[in-house]
């Protein structure tokens, strides 16, 4: 499965008579692809001739889920831990070590072709084998965008289309070409397309995170990003909404979902505007009417009319709570 979803290599384990191992592939086009593994502890070396048998000219990004993972290659050496990432190249003789501590070992990789890459192969080679910590902005990004497709592809009926695999390996590979110039110190070479890709999925990613704040602006997240309201209504310029309009969907997605969440009876409707960035519930009313044609009182009401066939106290309960705020809230999780 290794060769066939990554390049060829010996492996050697101590658990082979009760080896363990699982391995998805995504691959995006024009040679970016995503691989997960989850397996026992084992040593994987790649030697010359495994490069002579099948060498796809890329470098891999490795992030690290589950116990330390000792990489090795042109001289330089590493354990990597939980949420580090590191660097290898495919055309250079290497060694992984996954580490045994009872656990199975779990990684994620993301292929990058070397001629997509906007950077001298030199620069590159002195990346090899180190600690690349995602920590904060472009490379927190790329972790989750790694991590979180990962787990959606593992899961039930998570078939993409071209079209939109094309567009998720295009979100990969700018995050990870933005994620490596940090590293170079080398922001200039990346192309200008690709810089604005990634300052878009960073105000994207913003927007979701600040959602609940009712101050969430064009202006603020413009000055959260250090870039004039004019350069951000520029990088939404071919989207199908503007900035704000983003913003008001999301909310009101958001609020609809919690209207007709079971588990968020006890919660008001103004609770529930709040929540979501609405000064008032008149506001919040409003704005629901406008995107869907009804109240969030009729959205509400809809939801439970199916318990309130088989339980006859669900209609009392729905009336109770949207009368009055709860002597004793339960906390937010």
């Amino acid at each position: 499965m290794v060769g066939e979803k990554v390049v060829p290599v010996a492996i050697d384990s101590p658990h082979a008579p009760t080896f363990r191992g699982s391995a998805l592939g995504i691959d995006f086009g024009d040679g970016a692809q995503l691989a997960g593994f989850s397996f026992s502890p084992m040593v994987a070396t790649r030697q010359h001739r495994h490069i002579r048998r099948s060498d796809p000219e890329a470098h891999y990004l490795m992030l690290v889920h589950g116990p330390p993972i000792g990489l090795a290659q042109r001289r330089s050496d590493v354990l990597l831990k939980v949420g580090d990432m590191a660097l290898y190249d495919t055309s250079h003789p290497l060694d992984a070590e996954f580490v045994d501590h009872g656990r199975l070992s779990r990684t994620t990789l993301l292929r990058l072709p070397r001629a997509l890459l906007p950077f001298p192969q030199d620069d590159m080679d002195g990346l090899l084998a180190q600690r690349l910590a995602p920590g904060t902005g472009t490379g927190a990004l790329l972790a989750h965008f790694m991590a979180a497709l990962r787990q959606q592809s593992s899961g039930p009926g998570t078939r993409s289309g071209p079209g939109e695999l094309r567009r998720l390996g295009r979100i990969g590979t700018d995050l990870a070409h933005a994620f490596l110039a940090e590293q170079l110190d080398a922001r200039h070479a990346l192309p200008v397309e690709s810089r604005q890709h990634v300052l878009r999925v960073r105000v994207d990613a913003f927007i979701e995170r600040h959602l609940h704040e009712a101050a969430l602006t064009p202006p603020v997240i413009a000055a959260a990003h250090h870039i004039s309201v004019r350069t951000l209504h520029l990088l939404f310029r071919d989207q199908p909404e503007t900035v704000a309009a983003t913003v008001r969907r999301r909310r009101l997605e958001r609020a609809r979902a919690e209207l007709e969440d079971p588990r968020a009876r006890h919660r008001t409707i103004a609770d529930i505007a709040a929540r979501w960035g609405y000064r008032s519930a008149a506001d919040f009313s409003r704005a629901f009417r406008a995107a869907y044609g009804t109240t969030p009182s009729e959205v509400r009401r809809s939801a439970v009319a199916p318990r309130a066939a088989t339980d006859p106290d669900a209609p009392r309960r729905t009336q109770l709570s949207e009368s009055a705020t709860p002597l004793s809230p339960s906390p937010l999780t």
